[in-house]
């Protein structure tokens, strides 16, 4: 018996079957929606819960609709089992047409993904998303200041609030290290699933970490920072002209803490 030829990626299916014109249309004209993102490896996932609470919670609050995390969960088995692949970077999207009176749940299957470990730059912005606590695709600030920063010289930009408050970073989020703990900025912002687990994992780990104002006129104040995203983590080199100390031993007690956080077999 042969096997199947694995599905060219990125690979998309619509409430479980595979995209059509008509279903990539709509999703392209009517991007109002959310999503999350995650890496899956050997069909498990890290995170699983907080992944599928993020996806319910926003789906309620954008269209007073339930998404059942058990359906999402099947759906995603059979994006990944349609795409031939067990190893992927894996969205679910909750997207909803003007007149629908359901929920449509998108989910793309990409090959798998990991954050390059190499020390980034990032450029301060002033910028702040609407509703940051919700995850959602096609924002225009994210994109263009991000744009502005590479064409600066830097790796991506560093959101701040009107007084220098700093919040996340554009696809990011960030910590800064004290050299006692960990400081995640309590400025309003996306709660990553990384963030969260290592939030949940790094007491266990004897690394205190905490929320704070951190502001960019004091900036001096840590001795280093870090970002997190879905595909992993990376130490910040410098944010505009403020140089930080890439702390090889920090980033291990940080990559230990992450790694501890218990695989979900979707």
């Amino acid at each position: 018996m042969t096997t199947p030829a694995a599905a060219p990626l990125p690979y998309a299916e619509f409430d479980g079957h595979p995209a059509t014109e008509d279903d990539l249309r709509a999703a392209a004209l009517f991007t109002y929606g959310h999503f999350t993102a995650m890496q899956v490896r050997n069909g498990r996932v890290r995170g699983l819960v907080p992944h599928l609470e993020r996806l319910g919670s926003a789906n309620r609050e954008l269209f007073g609709l339930p998404l059942d995390g058990g359906r999402v969960r099947e759906l995603v088995r059979h994006a990944l089992k349609g795409a031939g692949t067990s190893d992927a970077s894996v969205r679910v999207h909750g997207l909803r047409s003007p007149g629908a009176a359901a929920t449509t749940v998108m989910v793309t299957v990409r090959g798998p993904a990991r954050m390059s470990p190499e020390p980034v730059g990032l450029m301060s912005v002033p910028y702040a998303r609407t509703a940051p606590h919700l995850k959602r695709p096609g924002d225009f600030g994210q994109t263009y200041y991000g744009d502005l920063a590479r064409r600066a010289g830097f790796d991506d930009a560093l959101l701040t609030l009107p007084d220098g408050e700093v919040t996340e970073g554009a696809i990011t989020n960030i910590g800064f290290w004290d050299g006692t703990s960990v400081v995640w900025p309590q400025a309003p912002a996306l709660l990553g699933i990384t963030m969260a687990l290592l939030e949940q994992e790094l007491p266990g780990a004897g690394v205190p970490s905490r929320r704070g104002p951190v502001r960019l006129g004091g900036l001096g104040a840590y001795r280093s920072a870090f970002v997190t995203n879905s595909q992993g983590m990376a130490p910040v080199a410098r944010i505009d002209d403020t140089a930080f100390t890439v702390d090889e031993e920090l980033m291990k007690r940080l990559a230990a803490a992450y790694g501890s956080a218990p695989w979900d077999t979707l």
